[in-house]
């Protein structure tokens, strides 16, 4: 069992404060909720304290300042935070690299990240998974115009995320990001 101590409720203010005017991707969803729900599935699949906080910071680099941010992350609440929130980052420039080619990188990077940081980014990549068929469910197939790859291109990057957790963090937790890509396909 991990225990959470003020490290964690200052990581979770640090992040309201990031993330604060963000909503979900074509929604009116504060994004802190995405945030909340990355670090339950953390916690449930076994985070430490320090993995529960980058994933409460997972997004902070890619959405909210770069490598600024990282270092404040880093200053704040170390080193191991800090690189797990890196690893999680696909992208910490503006405009951002093209879609395909950044979600091909951050499939092939996953063979060489350290189980801290598969850990929060299959917690963070599950979430994902399960809003996108929740809002399959409630919106049908408009959902797709919210995403870049669109359908076909979100299918497949689902597909090959699943595909490398269950490679290299097989367990479980690997096998629930599985199943809901498939059941986000029969929702399709």
């Amino acid at each position: 069992m991990t225990d959470l101590t003020e490290r964690f409720q200052q990581a979770l203010v640090f992040a309201v404060e990031l993330h604060r005017d963000q909503r979900r991707k074509g929604t009116e969803i504060p994004y802190v909720s995405h945030l909340l729900g990355v670090a339950s599935i953390a916690l449930e699949i076994g985070a430490d304290e320090d993995q529960a906080i980058a994933a409460l910071l997972h997004d902070a680099v890619e959405d909210q300042g770069g490598a600024k941010c990282l270092e404040e992350i880093r200053d704040r609440y170390g080193d191991r935070v800090a690189d797990i929130v890196s690893d999680c980052t696909d992208a910490d420039t503006d405009p951002k690299p093209p879609w395909r080619a950044r979600k091909n990188a951050y499939i092939a990077s996953l063979a060489h990240k350290h189980p801290d940081s598969l850990l929060v980014s299959l917690a963070d990549k599950t979430h994902n998974a399960r809003a996108i068929l929740d809002d399959l469910v409630v919106h049908g197939p408009s959902l797709w115009d919210r995403f870049t790859g669109g359908r076909e291109g979100s299918l497949w990057y689902y597909d090959e995320l699943a595909k490398a957790f269950r490679i290299h963090l097989p367990g479980a937790a690997a096998e629930r990001l599985v199943f809901v890509v498939g059941e986000m396909h029969r929702a399709a």
